[in-house]
């Protein structure tokens, strides 16, 4: 009687004495401050670092490219992980349960999902823009317009919303397992499981796009070796200004294509054991212990994290216009003009 006793005080419970509450998973104070410490960095990071991408590229006129705009696009993806989800989320890690309403519980999934699918369809989209700048680069600004971006941004945004506000908010992901469901149910819990044929759907939005991209960049990097040596195999002769030109425009394409590729790389580790142990789950009926879904999570949250690392590290503009806002001289009125380029820059 007294063991049994103990063992019911030492549980804790997400809200003390009401019925259904969540068991609370407690840590000590050490454990505590490190993952506070860690998860609350990557939201940091996916804010503040994502941000700067967002202010250079909308601030500096020179960064108006029909890239750079989805980039820009997939960088407020990236910040609203941070502002909405990482927040929330790191909370619901380190203390197990969720603090936030049932309402804004739906939103959150809605809001984690919704950015999910914009970040790939942006991606998706970055790859075939790649994929033209590169093979044909002289004639790539007629057929990559900004308005062939703008309208990559807009269906990116739409269908990545309508699509995960479709299953979450209306209930459709509960259908058919209304019974696990209620087992997994209580007060101070926030989950969104999904129902096969969802998650089947879900899968397959995400497998498709990511195959595509693999191909296209595969593609793209024989294309680039084989300019590479043909650059190579003329070096020797004399080139005109027009052809050497052209060479400096297809090696800026090519370094381009490879941060980018990189990114995308970067997305497709950090999403894809997530996506397969959700299909796993849907169909062993969820049978991932806690700690591993967290971890699956948070390499997927802090993905929104690693972009402006890339970015930082491969463009030389980047790093200059992070100085020029840092230093607060984009606050001088004729800042937008300034040249981010050089000619070092553009075929480094």
């Amino acid at each position: 009687m007294v063991n049994n006793s103990a063992q019911a005080a030492a549980v804790e419970l997400c809200y003390e004495n009401v019925n259904g509450s969540c068991i609370k998973t407690s840590y000590s104070p050490s454990p505590r401050a490190i993952l506070y410490t860690v998860l609350g960095f990557g939201a940091v990071l996916a804010m503040f670092g994502n941000l700067p991408v967002i202010i250079a590229i909308l601030h500096f006129k020179q960064l108006h490219t029909p890239t750079n705009f989805l980039i820009v696009s997939l960088a407020c993806a990236d910040f609203l992980v941070g502002v909405t989800v990482m927040p929330f989320s790191t909370v619901r890690s380190v203390e197990s349960c969720w603090y936030f309403g049932e309402s804004y519980c739906k939103f959150h999934t809605c809001f984690d999902t919704s950015f999910c699918f914009a970040s790939l369809f942006h991606l998706c989209c970055i790859s075939v823009d790649r994929y033209i700048a590169v093979t044909d680069p002289l004639t790539y600004p007629t057929k990559f317009t900004v308005l062939v971006s703008g309208i990559c941004i807009v269906l990116s945004w739409f269908f990545s919303i309508t699509y995960s506000f479709s299953i979450f908010y209306t209930g459709a992901n509960e259908e058919g397992i209304e019974d696990l469901v209620v087992a997994l149910t209580c007060v101070g819990g926030c989950q969104a499981p999904l129902n096969q044929n969802w998650v089947l759907l879900c899968f397959l939005l995400f497998f498709i796009p990511a195959v595509a991209m693999v191909f296209i960049y595969g593609k793209i990097f024989l294309v680039a070796k084989h300019q590479a040596r043909k650059i190579e195999s003329s070096a020797s002769h004399p080139q005109s200004s027009s052809e050497s030109y052209k060479e400096r425009v297809a090696k800026r394409e090519r370094k381009a294509a490879k941060t980018l590729g990189i990114a995308m790389t970067a997305f497709l580790v950090s999403w894809l054991p997530y996506i397969i142990d959700a299909m796993i789950d849907a169909y062993m009926n969820f049978i991932t212990p806690p700690y591993v879904y967290e971890i699956l999570v948070w390499c997927v949250y802090y993905n929104s994290a690693m972009n402006p690392l890339i970015y930082a590290f491969f463009y030389p503009w980047f790093r200059k216009a992070i100085k020029l806002i840092i230093s607060g001289k984009v606050l001088r009125r004729d800042s937008s003009t300034i040249n981010l380029f050089s000619e070092e820059a553009d075929i480094e």
